[in-house]
């Protein structure tokens, strides 16, 4: 959301000139040739949107005509609001539109590629099932049971930090489940069996239940002032709101210990859970490391 909109502007040319904005950010520096190749317009087009830039925050840009680009002004106070987790997404893979152009990462970046990727056709047709409410048949394959044929009623994605899924009512079993996309080997809508009230995302109490998680650094961790500096902590506690139904995922995404005694050793265990009881009664607690159920403790 921008901070500053001038008045008479599209949105075509207010996202140009959120573009300069993050260009001078995080780069330092753009040129016209930067703003015409992103958005496609003529060299005129991007000298206009220069002039409006410059016009609205003249301390924010200056012109180094020796070779002929823009860069940050001494006193530059960005006009847009930058989510940080879109400006690592462009700076590491480039602006994109989803139509294969202006991809390439912006300054040298490394990350893990994902080795877990869903075919685009299932995606899709989850996708479309979720925008139109209807129900999938579907071919899934699980750890436990194999390859099954099921009716399942999907309402959202999720990502756990390692797999895109969907969360669906199934038929089969008549309850809210984790669908993982690579998994779904077919899928085809079922129109003529349209999905019951009772099917719908309301009644998932997971989905809907939200759980406050306090993270501490562990208490057997070496350095644990470091644990503060990695995570926004406030007063030495990093408090995280989140759906029951995703509550274990994201535990074990980030390694944190969740056993009443912080008992996990092991480098990779830089959190502790200090209320394992917080995860009562959810269900995706048992992906949570070291989590014991209260009734199961000695």
């Amino acid at each position: 959301m921008a901070v500053w909109i001038p008045a008479g502007l599209g949105q075509t040319q207010r996202e140009r000139l959120a573009y300069i904005d993050f260009r001078l950010y995080f780069l330092g520096e753009v040129s016209r040739a930067d703003i015409a190749s992103r958005f496609g317009i003529a060299p005129a087009g991007a000298t206009r949107d220069l002039a409006v830039y410059r016009e609205a925050a003249p301390k924010n840009i200056v012109f180094d005509s020796s070779s002929k680009t823009y860069r940050i002004g001494p006193a530059f106070r960005p006009l847009f609001d930058h989510p940080l987790d879109r400006t690592l997404t462009a700076l590491s893979q480039g602006f994109g539109d989803g139509l294969g152009g202006a991809g390439g990462s912006m300054l040298p970046c490394e990350f893990p590629e994902p080795i877990n990727r869903p075919a685009t056709d299932t995606l899709a047709t989850v996708t479309r099932a979720i925008r139109a409410r209807v129900a999938l048949f579907v071919t899934y394959v699980s750890l436990g049971g194999g390859e099954s044929e099921r009716e399942i009623v999907p309402f959202a994605l999720a990502d756990n930090g390692l797999r895109w899924h969907a969360r669906a009512f199934d038929r089969k079993s008549g309850s809210y489940r984790d669908f993982v996309l690579t998994r779904i080997r077919r899928a085809t809508p079922v129109p003529r069996n349209a999905p019951r009230l009772s099917e719908g995302s309301a009644n998932d109490i997971q989905w809907n239940r939200v759980v406050e998680l306090e993270l501490v650094p562990h208490p057997d961790g070496p350095r644990p002032e470091i644990a503060a500096l990695d995570y926004p902590m406030e007063d030495g506690v990093l408090r995280l709101r989140v759906r029951a139904a995703l509550a274990g995922y994201v535990l074990r995404r980030w390694n944190v210990d969740c056993s009443p005694n912080h008992s996990l050793s092991g480098p990779e265990y830089r959190l502790w859970l200090r209320d394992p009881l917080a995860l009562y009664g959810v269900e995706s607690a048992t992906l949570a490391p070291g989590y014991v159920p209260p009734g199961d403790r000695e």
